[in-house]
């Protein structure tokens, strides 16, 4: 999926653009497309009636592209400054406000507190990042209220002397403390737990992999392939969760898990394993949307073979591909980090158990064969 975009000026534009810098075109993303377009008023001879909408439609500016008439997103004005359009597919009125992004907020901090809209924003933007890669990658994605059974929803919550907020996911509904969009909060969290990486994008892609663990393996055909890889999720999560943060991770957890807390139960390791492939695959994305390509990297590595995957799978070449391009591009990534004297980019090790887990999700992903719903999202 490509992260890199250009405007009907000619002019570079990036994903969380509203407004082309160079020459004031509106722009938004359509999540249907997975593409940031330039945009203008939708016209009466679009089929538009102005007496009907109280806010103007919109099309792409760009006439080699079909005619599709957009409403904007009623968060773009607000502190999530959010940029996704709703496609309109014929419709001759959107059947939401907000886009499918949006839809998916169940609750939000109190705007009244002075910190919590720069909260909001960054954790909506964050989000937004991670749903176009989900979108990108054909993955089930419907709003809660749309699909009670296996919907989904965020609630974006403050901590307060009576209740503490704890970010997790319950039931297709992920909770995420706002606190954490406080980078001073999150650093010290993150060297409290000693933890090499801790992100708000990396806390969302955790969770939705909770989420996705019940939508597509929990009563699928992958349940069995996934306890022989990650082991059994029946095992007392309460337990492993209370030993993990009162005895730490095992002294050998590097050789079998990619971090230190996927050790502490199966559940926690596919999410920390769906996370970082979305890492992968999301970064891997980028670099080449711009042209940066492992094959043009003078970095030597010795490369994973078929023989690290065990027994046969089907599409095990695409995928052991895609992991040679991630080892190249992190590891030049890193000595850049290291030249601006920052943390590693990629601050992790990759053992051969947990590259057959992230073939798994691979896997996994590749069989969710999604369809876009007319209303906005992917179901299955």
């Amino acid at each position: 999926m490509s992260r890199s975009f250009t405007c009907r000026c000619g002019q570079p534009i990036f994903f969380r653009n509203s407004v082309c810098l160079a020459c004031n075109t509106p722009l938004g993303y359509d999540p249907q497309n997975h593409t940031l377009i330039p945009l203008e008023e939708a016209s009466v001879e679009d089929g538009v009636n102005s007496d009907l909408t109280a806010a103007p439609l919109w099309r792409c500016t760009e006439p080699t592209q079909a005619v599709q008439r957009y409403a904007r997103c009623d968060n773009l004005a607000k502190a999530a400054a959010c940029n996704w359009l709703i496609p309109l597919d014929g419709a001759s009125l959107p059947t939401h406000t907000l886009c499918l992004s949006c839809r998916l907020t169940r609750q939000i901090p109190d705007l009244g507190v002075p910190t919590h809209p720069a909260w909001w924003s960054r954790v909506e933007t964050a989000k937004r990042r991670m749903l176009s890669s989900l979108l990108g990658l054909r993955l089930p994605v419907v709003p809660l209220a749309d699909d009670p059974e296996q919907g989904l929803a965020f609630d974006i919550l403050t901590s307060t002397d009576s209740a503490r907020v704890v970010t997790g996911h319950e039931d297709g509904v992920i909770t995420l403390d706002a606190q954490e969009a406080d980078d001073p909060t999150r650093e010290q969290r993150r060297t409290q737990l000693f933890e090499p990486y801790r992100t708000l994008l990396g806390h969302l892609r955790h969770e939705i992999g909770h989420y996705y663990w019940r939508r597509l393996v929990e009563h699928s055909e992958w349940l069995e392939a996934f306890r022989d890889e990650f082991g059994d999720e029946r095992a007392d999560y309460a337990s492993a969760l209370k030993n993990h943060y009162t005895e730490g991770a095992p002294p050998d957890w590097s050789l079998n898990h990619v971090t230190a807390y996927a050790s502490c139960h199966p559940w926690e390791d596919w999410a920390e394993t769906w996370a970082h492939y979305l890492h992968m695959t999301d970064t891997l994305d980028t670099a080449k949307s711009f042209g940066l390509r492992s094959d043009g990297l003078g970095l030597v590595i010795q490369p994973f073979s078929a023989a690290i995957l065990g027994p046969s799978w089907p599409r095990s070449g695409d995928f052991l591909n895609l992991l040679n391009q991630w080892m190249q591009i992190t590891g030049v990534l890193n000595e850049l980090s290291r030249s601006m004297g920052v943390p590693d980019f990629y601050p992790f090790v990759l053992s051969a158990p947990a590259v057959r887990k992230l073939h798994l999700v691979h896997q996994i992903i590749g069989s969710a064969d999604a369809r876009w719903n007319t209303d906005g999202g992917y179901l299955l």
